[in-house]
């Protein structure tokens, strides 16, 4: 693919001008011209990457393929309904909590009030459910720090290749190759292209702690439902250097015949980095090991109705799907036995209380470790 691009615009000849063109000897500042050479079409290729620093005509290259993606969003619909409204439901969720925007709340706001890291993967995530045959997308990355920029390419990048369609990423930041792993990239610094990328991604190194209850105030805001924390249980962190990135707590089912998970929460700057399911799937096999407080070895349930997460342990081989409820339990029977139990206590029930009549699909999943490989 030869591109050849020229800009022009007005030869201004004013007095400030004419000086700039004397002072740094430039005779002329009205015409630029672009040369390209890009052997792609003998290639299959899903996401290519057009990188350099600003003003070296990555748009202008990338307008070759096609118009940039620039969606429009609604100001009076949150994102989960601005994404493919006419579509199912369930790939946007799913899309939402692959490219790391896992925060629910976030999706049940409108996408100019989210933070510009929300925004950048909330575009990531419409992208990914429109899926067009080829897309390309201008100042990838370019508003968000370095972390959230490379964790989010990471994780676009691994759901953008489960579309099928192709992609072209234009971007002045460099740091995110390695995360993207593009087919190929395009250098305008030196018009230099290279078919491939062989650099690994890079390794995230996570360590495991035992935690305190009180330590999962600073994760609770981002957990998917309000909850308070998990009582009479272990809890862990996850870090990342000196950064707490995770957290679970893990207790026993009556009888000690299993652990039970709950509370796992990924901050939104890691999401989409698979740190999660790592962190989950090592302090399982912690457990089953017997390695816990009670010297059990013991396997692990574990209960989510996160679509992206129920996803995402339906792929793991070292998980299998045990139960999956629809609804919630029934509201009525909950405060009759409410009731009873106060009655037997001798205390007054007030009524209007009672567990249940949620619309939420509870999924159950049970670890089973490499056995299951």
């Amino acid at each position: 693919m030869n591109i050849r691009i020229e800009h022009q615009c007005p030869n201004y000849q004013s007095y400030r001008a004419a000086r700039v063109k004397s002072l740094f000897n430039v005779e002329q500042g009205h015409k630029v011209v672009i040369d390209a050479d890009l052997p792609i079409d003998s290639q299959e290729w899903q996401i290519g990457v057009i990188v350099g620093p600003s003003g070296s005509g990555k748009t202008s290259i990338g307008r070759e393929f096609g118009p940039l993606y620039d969606p429009a969003w609604p100001k009076n619909l949150p994102v989960i309904d601005a994404i493919t409204p006419d579509g199912p439901f369930d790939p946007v969720p799913a899309a939402l909590s692959a490219v790391g925007l896992g925060s629910v709340p976030a999706w049940l706001r409108p996408y100019h009030v989210l933070s510009m890291g929300e925004q950048f993967r909330a575009t990531l995530a419409r992208l990914v459910c429109e899926a067009p045959r080829l897309a390309v997308l201008d100042e990838f990355s370019s508003v968000v720090d370095r972390q959230i920029a490379q964790v989010g390419a990471g994780a676009f990048s691994k759901a953008w290749r489960r579309t099928g369609g192709q992609v072209v990423l234009l971007s002045c930041h460099y740091d995110i190759l390695d995360w993207i792993k593009p087919d190929w990239v395009y250098d305008t610094a030196d018009q230099s292209f290279q078919r491939g990328w062989h650099r690994r991604r890079p390794e995230i190194k996570v360590e495991i702690r035992q935690a305190a209850q009180r330590d999962y105030a600073v994760f609770e805001e981002h957990h998917y439902l309000k909850l308070p924390p998990m009582v009479a249980a272990t809890h862990y962190t996850a870090w990342v250097g000196d950064e707490a990135v995770a957290h679970v707590a893990f207790a026993t089912r009556p009888g000690m015949v299993e652990a039970r998970a709950c509370r796992l929460v990924v901050m939104p700057e890691w999401q989409g980095a698979g740190v999660g399911m790592r962190f989950l799937n090592a302090v399982c096999d912690m457990w089953l090991a017997g390695e816990n407080r009670y010297g059990l070895p013991l396997r692990t349930l574990f209960h989510t109705s996160h679509p992206g997460l129920a996803a995402a342990l339906r792929r793991d081989p070292r998980w299998t799907q045990v139960s999956a409820m629809l609804a919630g339990g029934n509201k009525t029977k909950s405060a009759a036995t409410l009731a009873a139990s106060a009655a037997k206590a001798g205390v007054k029930f007030s009524g209007g209380s009672g567990f249940g009549g949620h619309f939420r699909a509870v999924q159950g999943f049970r670890y089973m470790g490499d056995s299951c490989e």
